[in-house]
């Protein structure tokens, strides 16, 4: 984050402002729509500004800058053509800790002006960090025109109803519950656009009498291998609608970061300093949670019910009548080889897929056998600590050696790996690979060298 997004409170604050002409005019209107008392500095001043001054809207003062002008204001805004002239206003105002916009140079500037969306009270302000100007305009047309003007009116009536709410609901998750219906009422936003006064209020009163606590649930959901540009939408929606969060360690910090900021997070997977949460721990979390009247979102790498327990944490709440929903994901298998060229199926060298888990309770001969036909893909989950054993058995099945394999670490991530090699150098691969890793076997990791289009380290 180059520069911390606030909203300041300017109204009836002395501002200034260094510049009389029409850059400096664009700057003068924002800061006169927030309310500032404005002083304009400038050897010369545009017409429009003179006329301002005669409504009493700021106070020009005829003069060049000097430091002295800086007393006593909360910031300041540079737009002359005078690059020296800026600079020094830049340092002058930063010596004496008051934040300075410098027009068209971000680089010299301790605050920018980003391009607003105005629907007072509500506001959306547009960034590029002064990289972008043209970007961060387009993006504000595009936004505005899915807006509708009647949201500043919702807004206005939202405030006004807190005291009512809180009476109302006395939790924060059921408070939270009925904001979600008021802002979605597409019945409230119609009387409003027809500007039916009347029937607003009807309308207020029916929410605030029809809506109840929800009860507790859980939702879980499968995050994908690890690009948040993965999940599906379904899943982003109930990550926003939250109460509470419960993830493992193969939720990406990037999947992480599209969750409510004021949901509950509760971290129940393995890392360095933690020990693992055991799963009846787990569930009991859920549990407790959703009997709580909140609601729970399981977020899970890859898909849920796919080597990710999912089943198990379901037959827990059922026992224990807790409502719940499934929401898929993209399985690590799919998405890890996706990004790294290597089709699962293909006409020519496989004709079918298996998912095997490296965690799981150890196999049999017949088993192996299946595992080992020609014509298939296989996919090892949580099967680095036992690389050597799968290139075993593998082998023992009369697997050719020379079958290509893949190991592919941190898949879809910017950091992802994938290490091309043979059956026969398995076990060697897998030494100096991390968790979360896949294994491939089977011919169509040869067409990595050819199909990989995702910018990765790759090792042969």
């Amino acid at each position: 984050m180059d520069y911390f997004p606030i909203f300041c409170q300017l109204k009836d604050k002395p501002c200034l402002l260094i510049g009389g002409g029409e850059i400096a005019e664009r700057k003068a209107r924002l800061l006169m729509d927030a309310g500032a008392m404005l002083y304009v500095v400038s050897p010369s001043f545009t017409s429009q500004f003179l006329e301002w001054q005669t409504e009493q809207k700021l106070i020009c003062i005829n003069e060049e800058y000097h430091p002295d002008y800086l007393e006593n204001k909360w910031l300041v805004i540079a737009a002359t053509d005078d690059e020296a002239v800026n600079q020094h206003v830049y340092q002058t105002a930063t010596e004496k800790h008051i934040f300075c916009n410098v027009v068209d140079s971000p680089e010299q500037a301790s605050f920018i002006m980003p391009s607003v969306i105005d629907r007072s009270p509500l506001m959306i302000a547009i960034s590029s960090g002064g990289k972008a100007p043209v970007l961060a305009r387009i993006l504000r047309e595009k936004i505005e025109q899915l807006l509708p003007n009647s949201l500043g009116t919702l807004a206005q009536i939202a405030g006004k109803l807190r005291d009512r709410v809180k009476q109302r609901f006395v939790s924060m998750s059921a408070r939270r519950y009925f904001w979600e219906q008021f802002f979605e009422d597409k019945a409230l936003q119609t009387e409003i656009e027809a500007q039916r006064e009347a029937r607003v209020e009807q309308r207020i009163d029916a929410l605030l009498s029809e809506t109840t606590q929800p009860e507790g649930s859980v939702t879980l959901v499968g995050a994908g291998p690890g690009d948040a540009g993965l999940m599906t939408i379904k899943g982003l929606q109930q990550c926003q609608q939250a109460d509470v969060v419960v993830y493992d360690r193969l939720v990406s910090d990037d999947v992480m970061a599209l969750v409510r900021r004021d949901a509950q997070r509760i971290y129940v997977g393995k890392r360095a300093g933690f020990h693992c949460v055991p799963q009846d721990e787990i569930n009991q979390i859920l549990i407790k949670e959703a009997l709580a009247g909140k609601r729970v979102v399981r977020l899970k790498g890859g898909d849920p019910f796919i080597f990710g327990r999912g089943s198990e944490e379901l037959e827990a709440l059922i026992e224990h009548q807790v409502p719940f929903s499934v929401i898929p994901g993209i399985t690590a298998a799919s998405g890890c080889t996706t990004y790294a060229g290597i089709p699962l199926t293909h006409r020519d060298y496989a004709q079918s897929v298996r998912f095997i888990t490296g965690h799981g309770k150890e196999l049999n001969d017949a088993q192996w056998q299946c595992i080992a036909k020609a014509n298939q893909t296989l996919v090892f989950y949580m099967g680095l600590n036992k690389a050597s054993y799968i290139q075993e058995m593998l082998l023992s099945q009369k697997m050719r050696p020379s079958v290509p394999v893949a190991i592919i670490e941190k898949g879809t991530l910017p950091t992802q790996k994938v290490v091309i090699g043979q059956l026969g150098q398995l076990a060697e691969m897998a030494k100096h690979r991390e968790s979360p890793s896949l294994i491939i076997v089977g011919e169509v990791v040869s067409l990595n060298e050819k199909l990989r289009w995702f910018q990765s380290n790759s090792i042969n």
